[in-house]
C-alpha cells in the first residue's frame, strides 16, 4: 500500500467534485456537530528536522514520575513492576499478535486470555468474564448498558463519590439511547451511600441498575453494600471494584453483584500520561449473552488434547449488526497479558501483601497529618484500605498540590470537577501512597502540609 499526501490544492479540489461535495467536512456530517472535536491547532506544515526539534523541546520539559514522592490517589496505580512482566509480553509471538481468529495459530494469545479470563472471575466471585475492555471508565459505561438489556427503565444510580470522569463517562454511555444517571447521596460524616435514596428510587420503577465502587471514590469501604442487593431487588447491581483491593476483600459477586467491573492498569501496566489502561468485566452465567467485547473458551481438539478458541463474539462485525451488544471492536490483549503475567509473578499471597503493606502506610500518613490545623484527614469516617480524603478548611486543592510538587511529593489526586460550569465542590484530594513510599517520604509529605496549613493560618 503507497501513502497518498496531497500537494496541489487542485487534486484535493478535483476529489471533492468528485465525491460532490463542497468540503472535506461534509464527509463528517452524519456525526452530531456537538461530538466533534473541530480544528485541532497543529499549526502549517515544517521540515522534519523542525519538528523533531520541537518535539525534543517538549520532552525536555518532562519530569519522571520516580523522581517524585508519590502518593497519587485514583483509578491509576504506580506499583513497582516486576522485570518479568516486560520480558514476557515483549516477546514477538505476543507483542505483535493482532487478533486471534485463527486458533490454531494463536494457542499462547488465547491460553493467556483464557488465564487472564479466569483471574478476573476469581476476584469477583461471577462466573464469566471476556477477554478485556479498553480501561475502567468505558467498562463502566458498557455495564451500564448491560444493565438496561437486562431490565426495564430510564435510570442509572451511581455513587455521588464515583470520580467525575467516571460519572462524565456513564453520562456519554446514556445520552445515546436517552438514559440518566442519577447520582446517589452519601452520609457527610462518614461517607457511605444514602440507602434510604436508593430504596426510594428503585420503588419508582424507573431504575434499570444501581452501581456501587470499591473502595468509593474518597477511598472508603462501604458496608452498606452487602444490603444493596436487598434493597433494589431484582434491578441489576454493578459493582466497579479494584482488583487488588479484591484481593482482602469479600468478592462482590458474593454480595449479590450482577456484573463486576474494574481499572486493571495496576497489574503489571506502568502510569504514563494516564495509559494505556486496561477495562475488566464480569458476569453471571445466565447473562453471558449480554456479555460485550469477546469471550475466549476452553476446548479440545480433533486428538483430545487442550485448546482454546473465540468462543463468544458478540460485537457489530461478526454478523449480529443491529442485534450486537456492544460496538466494541476489539480488546487490550496486551495489557490483560500483562495483567495476568504480573498477578502470577507476584502471587495471591504477594498481592495480598501488597495490598495490606499500601493499608498500612496510608494509615501512617493519616496518622501524621492528623492535628494539622486547617487539614482533616482523613475526612470520612468509613474505613479505608489504601488510599483516603483528605479536606482543607481553606485555600485550594490546586495551590495544596503545586506547593507539595515543588518540594517533589505528588501529594494526591484533587476530587473537585474541573469543568466550566460545574458547581463549587469542598477542596478534596485523594492520597494514595505508592508502593515505594516509605517512612522518610511520608513525613516529608506531612511537614509539607503542615507548613502550608501554618502559611495560611490554621483551621478557619
Amino acid at each position: 500500500m503507497v501513502r497518498w499526501i496531497s500537494e496541489e490544492a487542485g487534486e484535493e479540489a478535483a476529489l471533492l467534485q468528485a465525491l460532490g461535495i463542497a468540503s472535506a467536512d461534509e464527509l463528517f456530517r452524519d456525526v452530531p456537530k456537538r461530538a466533534r472535536v473541530g480544528r485541532m491547532g497543529v499549526g502549517a506544515a515544517r521540515e522534519e528536522p523542525e519538528v523533531v526539534a520541537e518535539i525534543d523541546r517538549l520532552l525536555d520539559r518532562n519530569r519522571p514520575l520516580g523522581r517524585f514522592a508519590n502518593f497519587l490517589g485514583g483509578r491509576v496505580a504506580s506499583r513497582y513492576q516486576p522485570a518479568a512482566v516486560d520480558a514476557i509480553v515483549s516477546r514477538s509471538e505476543f507483542y505483535t499478535s493482532y487478533t486471534p481468529y485463527q486458533p490454531e495459530a494463536s494457542q499462547g494469545m488465547l491460553r493467556a486470555l483464557f488465564e487472564f479470563q479466569s483471574l478476573w472471575v476469581e476476584l469477583t466471585g461471577l462466573d464469566v468474564a471476556n477477554a478485556s475492555l479498553y480501561d475502567g471508565a468505558t467498562a463502566a459505561g458498557e455495564a451500564l448498558l448491560f444493565c438496561r438489556r437486562l431490565h426495564e427503565g430510564t435510570k442509572f444510580l451511581v455513587p455521588a463519590s464515583l470520580p467525575w470522569e467516571e460519572k462524565s463517562v456513564l453520562a456519554n454511555y446514556a445520552s445515546g439511547p436517552g438514559l440518566s444517571v442519577v447520582e446517589i447521596p452519601y452520609d457527610p460524616r462518614t461517607g457511605l451511600l444514602d440507602l434510604a435514596f436508593v430504596r426510594a428510587a428503585v420503588a419508582g420503577h424507573d431504575v434499570f441498575g444501581v452501581a456501587a465502587d470499591v473502595p468509593n471514590g474518597f477511598g472508603g469501604l462501604d458496608e452498606h453494600l452487602f444490603e444493596l442487593k436487598a434493597t433494589i431487588g431484582d434491578v441489576p447491581l454493578a459493582v466497579l471494584a479494584d482488583p487488588l483491593a479484591l484481593t482482602v476483600l469479600e468478592p462482590p459477586g458474593r454480595y449479590g453483584a450482577d456484573v463486576v467491573v474494574g481499572e486493571g492498569q495496576g497489574f503489571g501496566i506502568p502510569p504514563s500520561f494516564g495509559g494505556p489502561l486496561l477495562g475488566l468485566f464480569a458476569c453471571r452465567k445466565e447473562h453471558v449473552r449480554q456479555l460485550p467485547g469477546r469471550v475466549v473458551g476452553a476446548t479440545v481438539d480433533a486428538y483430545g488434547r487442550p485448546a482454546y478458541a473465540l468462543t463468544l463474539q458478540t460485537r457489530e462485525q461478526h454478523i449480529r449488526r443491529s442485534k450486537a451488544t456492544s460496538n466494541i471492536c476489539t480488546n487490550e490483549s496486551l495489557m490483560a497479558l500483562a495483567f495476568v503475567v504480573y498477578a502470577s509473578v507476584v502471587g495471591p499471597k504477594g498481592l495480598a501483601a501488597l495490598q495490606s503493606s499500601l493499608a498500612e502506610k496510608a494509615r501512617t500518613l493519616a496518622t501524621a497529618l492528623g492535628g494539622t490545623d486547617g487539614l482533616r484527614a482523613p475526612r470520612f469516617e468509613a474505613p479505608y484500605l489504601g488510599e483516603f480524603t483528605i479536606e482543607l478548611a481553606r485555600g485550594s486543592a490546586a495551590a495544596f498540590l503545586d506547593r507539595l510538587r515543588r518540594r517533589r511529593i505528588l501529594g494526591g489526586h484533587p476530587l473537585g470537577d474541573p469543568r466550566p460550569g460545574a458547581p463549587a465542590a469542598p477542596e478534596r484530594i485523594l492520597v494514595a501512597p505508592a508502593s515505594n513510599v516509605g517512612d522518610k517520604e511520608i513525613a516529608r509529605y506531612a511537614a509539607a502540609a503542615k507548613a502550608w496549613a501554618a502559611a495560611r493560618g490554621g483551621a478557619a
